[in-house]
């Protein structure tokens, strides 16, 4: 019998990875931040995250349905955006906020697109930005933490980055304290939202993502270093009214940013080239949102923005073909 040939169309090279296994992965390597937070905030913490999981997971099997799509949930998709959403949200929030986040995702951010693959907008931060604008007094309003078995009743506090705001636009200056709690900020010892209190549980689970080969530098290192680089510039100019750049990169939502909502394979550019000008764009954006902008925080802001320059990028990063020979004048 002679040998078959079989032509099929591209692509010929696969890998094991799957959408559900990257979504699992993500959602583990996003475990210790959520350990951590239910142990800064306590129950309510905990009660955010099963909201938002639970909401999200629910909204897309219900959207799925009603637009006569199939049901997808079980890609793990849905629970991830669930937990991103929770960790961008105060740590009392109220139940109907977590399910008015977790619709917006799901739905406006999502859905509407035509579901997973062709959303131009992280889902999570499109959810967040919303109710940042339409619930301002419910988005920001914080408690201290009260870690688990210590007896103590949470109490409302400010951020950090808002302590710096608004101290600044009352006399000018920053408080010597704040540059002093550096450790506290890092381990997660601070008010915020649920993903902005531990840089390290966050970048525990970032070296995870890196070893398993599902995140790449480009964006991360090119957003954090922007952010180093522009804030230290002005630390220098002006250290006894602008942060240090450690400052900026303990506090705050930049490295959720950074390594997890900016990296998202579906709004970021897919070019090595166009991740670094999508990062450098993300943190030049974060720093003058903070440092001149109305809000503390700009990282959400910024994501967003640089998420609906993306195809510009993709279109002039995307490299020559095999062979090409540039037109002669």
């Amino acid at each position: 019998m002679e040998r078959q040939l079989y032509l099929s169309s591209s692509p010929h090279l696969s890998a094991r990875e799957t959408t559900d296994r990257v979504m699992r992965a993500v959602i583990y390597a996003l475990l210790p931040a959520c350990a951590v937070s239910v142990y800064f905030f306590g129950l309510p913490a905990l009660w955010v995250l099963v909201l938002c999981t639970a909401g999200c997971v629910g909204f897309e099997a219900l959207a799925q349905k009603l637009m006569r799509r199939p049901v997808t949930v079980g890609d793990g998709s849905a629970a991830l955006t669930g937990i991103l959403l929770a960790l961008n949200l105060p740590p009392a929030s109220s139940w109907w906020l977590a399910l008015l986040g977790s619709a917006v995702a799901i739905v406006i951010g999502k859905q509407v697109y035509g579901g997973l693959g062709y959303n131009p907008f992280n889902p999570a931060l499109v959810a967040r930005v919303v109710l940042l604008v339409s619930f301002p007094v419910q988005m920001t309003s914080w408690t201290a933490p009260a870690p688990l078995g210590s007896g103590l009743d949470s109490v409302t506090s400010a951020t950090p980055l808002g302590d710096w705001k608004t101290a600044v636009m009352l006399t000018g200056k920053m408080p010597e304290t704040l540059q002093q709690g550096l450790g506290n900020y890092f381990v997660g010892n601070m008010a915020g939202c649920l993903g902005e209190v531990s840089a390290l549980a966050l970048l525990l689970g970032a070296a995870y993502l890196f070893w398993k080969k599902i995140l790449t530098w480009h964006i991360p290192l090119s957003f954090v270093g922007s952010v180093v680089l522009l804030s230290g510039v002005f630390w220098l100019v002006d250290p006894a009214k602008y942060p240090s750049p450690l400052f900026h990169l303990v506090t705050g939502g930049l490295v959720l940013g950074a390594f997890y909502m900016a990296t998202d394979m579906v709004s970021s550019p897919v070019t090595t080239r166009g991740m670094v000008v999508f990062g450098v764009g993300c943190g030049v954006i974060t720093v003058l949102i903070r440092l001149f902008g109305g809000y503390p925080e700009g990282v959400s802001f910024a994501i967003l923005l640089m998420n609906a320059a993306t195809p510009l990028i993709d279109r002039y990063t995307r490299p020559k073909k095999f062979g090409y020979v540039a037109e002669k004048a």
